[in-house]
């Protein structure tokens, strides 16, 4: 299977297989782990970002089984979440090709093209200097309710993240200018789920990533009620009435994942 823009086709020889040539592209390398490489290429003139898999072999997809998860075993799932995102309005990466070669599910290769997103940071970058230099009030409650309200829609919609952190949000630098709303967009959906419903385990999981990076972020309670109040979009009587287990697993499992990435 093999899908990309007709307007790419020219970057091509007409010669050689399609897929091939896209697995042999190289670019400035972002990451590149044992199965996988992610980097950012040009084609006719235009940048793109080119994430491979190489597969993943039978030791990586027995380990994640036995762990009740699903394994990564292809680009297939962030070309499914992106889809899902695009039909839902939320910013990220516009696809650009997407293929797959391979039945064996332990060495199947694939790849992923998205379109580069404008000139931007992340929001973990942005908000790292809050603790002492808050923001302006009205910036900081846009960006909360935001990125809670994107949590709500694709959590709604049946999309868990489990990358879910602030440095996977990229905030448009163009859009911070005066008349203009904030535009975040959301990267990095390799192991998202798409499905009919998120078990609560995985909105537990997602929650928390997020609680996690924003620690450092200076945010006060009344930030995180706010966040509780847009992502629910409940009145916060009833979440603080009703829901006191669910959002203590989450600052429980946020607490233990500092901890451990903190010297």
């Amino acid at each position: 299977m093999l899908i990309l823009d007709p307007e790419l086709i020219s970057a091509f020889s007409s010669d050689k297989p399609l897929f091939p040539q896209l697995m042999a592209l190289r670019g400035e390398v972002f990451r590149e782990l044992e199965n996988r490489r992610t980097q950012r290429v040009i084609l006719n003139g235009k940048p793109y970002f080119l994430k491979q898999h190489y597969g993943v072999g039978y030791r990586e997809i027995f380990k994640n089984v036995f762990q009740g998860r699903l394994p990564v075993i292809s680009a297939k799932n962030e070309w499914l979440a992106l889809k899902r995102l695009a039909e839902l309005n939320i910013p990220a990466p516009v696809i650009a090709g997407y293929g797959w070669e391979g039945v064996n599910p332990a060495t199947r290769r694939s790849f992923l093209l998205t379109h580069e997103i404008p000139a931007h940071v992340s929001l973990e970058d942005f908000c790292k200097d809050w603790k002492s230099t808050p923001p302006p009030f009205q910036l900081k409650q846009h960006l909360i309710k935001c990125v809670a309200r994107m949590a709500r829609t694709l959590h709604e919609h049946g999309v868990n993240h489990r990358d879910f952190y602030l440095c996977h949000f990229l905030l448009d630098l163009a859009s911070l200018q005066p008349q203009k709303t904030p535009i975040l967009s959301l990267i990095d959906l390799h192991r998202a789920n798409v499905r009919r419903q998120v078990p609560t385990r995985w909105l537990v999981k997602d929650l928390a990533g997020l609680y996690f990076s924003s620690k450092d972020a200076g945010l006060t309670r009344r930030d995180l009620l706010r966040f509780m109040k847009a992502y629910r979009n409940k009145p916060l009587k009833h979440i603080l009435n009703n829901e006191t287990h669910f959002w203590q697993r989450i600052k429980e499992r946020g607490d233990r994942l500092y901890q451990r990435h903190t010297p």
